[in-house]
């Protein structure tokens, strides 16, 4: 039997958003990017209002993608960034397998680092940002974990996410235990308790 431990990635082995941190980092970068930050803002407030779906945004906000030397900037970003990785993570005795809503072209270079052995992430057109299929969370995340890895001879034994309200899916996939990050800390809780299911 295989067994695998799950992590969320963004705020759950990192303390930020690597998505909107990379979009910054590149407006900081490149200042061409920073063009198109009104474009992001206007798409940050139709979602706010519902009227834009969370995948258009995402489209809108890696818009610049195009425009950058995408392989130099992610290098540079995970040379600035990788140190921010919890210290807890590096210690993992057993397989892990990432999935997170992050784009996979900037979740590879640091899975190249860090050494972990999964990763399932939202795909991304390399060329243009533009997502490819559905944006991977909630729901999806688990869709895509059993696309991958099957149903068959694995045991998913801990899972870790900061989001208790996006993540209760892959939460429940926990044998053993799940864990709650708030702040890099790690809480760990039943999920029968937590969800009162």
């Amino acid at each position: 039997m295989r067994e695998i431990d799950i992590y969320d990635f963004d705020k759950t082995l990192v303390p930020f958003d690597s998505g909107t941190k990379f979009a910054f980092f590149c407006a900081l970068r490149y200042p061409w990017v920073a063009l198109l930050m009104p474009l992001v803002g206007s798409g940050a407030l139709l979602g706010i209002c519902g009227l834009l779906s969370w995948k258009s945004f995402k489209k809108i906000c890696f818009s610049f993608m195009p425009f950058i030397p995408r392989d130099k900037a992610v290098k540079a970003f995970w040379d600035k960034y990788e140190g921010l990785v919890f210290p807890w993570f590096k210690e993992r005795q057993r397989e892990a397998v990432i999935i997170s809503a992050s784009p996979d072209f900037l979740l590879l270079e640091i899975q190249k680092r860090l050494g972990f052995e999964g990763l399932i992430c939202t795909r991304h057109n390399k060329k243009t940002g533009k997502i490819l299929g559905e944006n991977c969370r909630s729901e999806e995340k688990v869709r895509r974990f059993y696309e991958e890895y099957g149903r068959e001879n694995i045991r998913v034994c801990n899972v870790y996410s900061d989001s208790l309200t996006h993540d209760k899916p892959i939460f429940s996939l926990a044998e053993e235990s799940c864990f709650h990050i708030v702040n890099g800390e790690r809480k760990e809780f039943n999920y029968k308790d937590k969800f009162k299911e």
